[in-house]
């Protein structure tokens, strides 16, 4: 008899297909993680603990930030309306004589957030309210004590400025210091392009300092602005008068008078409007709650940053073992 040497017919019982192949070496791959980070339970057990603990500690450290806020809508003269919208009309009657009347294509607002924004106004405005101390040198704030002051770089007591600081810095800080932590940390600005609402906004962790420099800011800002046309009208003013004298013919000396007459319109409005350039529409209150740190956030992120470590530090390990 001879022997039957063919192969028996390959079925699904007795025919691996690569898909199976894969899944069970997927399998064993995720056995073999599973074990050993098991066996590791306690190494990332304690890791992860001492992050969420420095987190914790961490967020309690962070002093409280209050944030008050205010919206603006800006004025008809900021937008172009009033004064600027009809000195437009003898918009090329003025060029030819020479003055600028701002008109369509002057956007004051843009201009006004820029000036709030500037060097030379934060300065000007730290210097006038005499607020260095409180932008500089505050460590924390409660409800009963009010402000405390970092005795190691203000004492209060003397206002003297006593902070060890290494050159070229000095122990009370420049402009160039103070400017910069003001607009970084103090100061937020923001546009609306559609609608055209400005949100300004001041940090500070005393809750009554924010709501005061933010009316005060707000303030300045408009009689900068008002004080800033109204020195300009004045001199668009005494150009028109000594034009005026110097001509004879009838129509240039009504051209004249119409000017005039919107200069002084100008300085007439600018003076009975308060709020020139912005006009308030929801005034800043005495924040209750703080804007951060969010304390919860930073103790979750902490946790899972731990956790993702030590995982990656057990497989390290196991890696360079084998």
């Amino acid at each position: 008899m001879t022997k039957d040497t063919r192969k028996a017919p390959l079925t699904p019982h007795n025919y691996a297909t690569p898909q199976d192949s894969d899944y069970q070496y997927d399998e064993i791959e995720l056995r073999e993680l599973f074990d050993i980070i098991w066996q590791s339970k306690w190494w990332i057990i304690a890791i992860t603990f001492v992050f969420a603990v420095g987190s914790v500690i961490y967020s309690l450290s962070l002093p409280n930030i209050y944030k008050s806020e205010v919206t603006l809508a800006p004025t008809e003269e900021a937008s172009g309306g009033g004064i600027s919208q009809m000195a437009g009309q003898l918009g090329g009657l003025a060029s030819l004589a020479g003055v600028n009347l701002g008109g369509k294509s002057a956007d004051k607002t843009t201009i006004a957030l820029e000036i709030l924004e500037s060097r030379a106004f934060i300065k000007s405005f730290v210097e006038k309210y005499d607020i260095l101390p409180e932008l500089m040198a505050v460590e924390e704030w409660n409800r009963r004590t009010g402000i405390v002051f970092n005795n190691e770089a203000y004492n209060p007591d003397t206002n003297e400025w006593v902070r060890e600081v290494e050159a070229p810095k000095q122990p009370e800080p420049s402009s160039w210091e103070y400017v910069e932590v003001f607009r970084d940390e103090v100061l937020e600005v923001s546009k609306d392009d559609t609608t055209g609402l400005v949100t300004i906004s001041v940090n500070h962790r005393s809750p009554e300092i924010a709501q005061q420099w933010l009316e005060w800011l707000v303030q300045d800002i408009n009689n900068y602005m008002r004080e800033r046309d109204i020195q300009e009208a004045r001199r668009s003013l005494e150009y028109l008068n000594k034009e005026l004298q110097q001509t004879s013919l009838s129509d240039m000396q009504q051209v004249f008078y119409q000017l005039i007459e919107k200069q002084t319109q100008t300085i007439m409005l600018a003076n009975v409007r308060p709020e020139y350039i912005f006009q308030t529409l929801d005034p800043a209150v005495v924040p209750e709650q703080r804007d951060r740190p969010a304390r919860a956030l930073i103790c979750i992120i902490g946790t899972l940053l731990g956790g993702f470590l030590s995982l990656i530090a057990v497989f390290i390990l196991n890696f360079f073992r084998k």
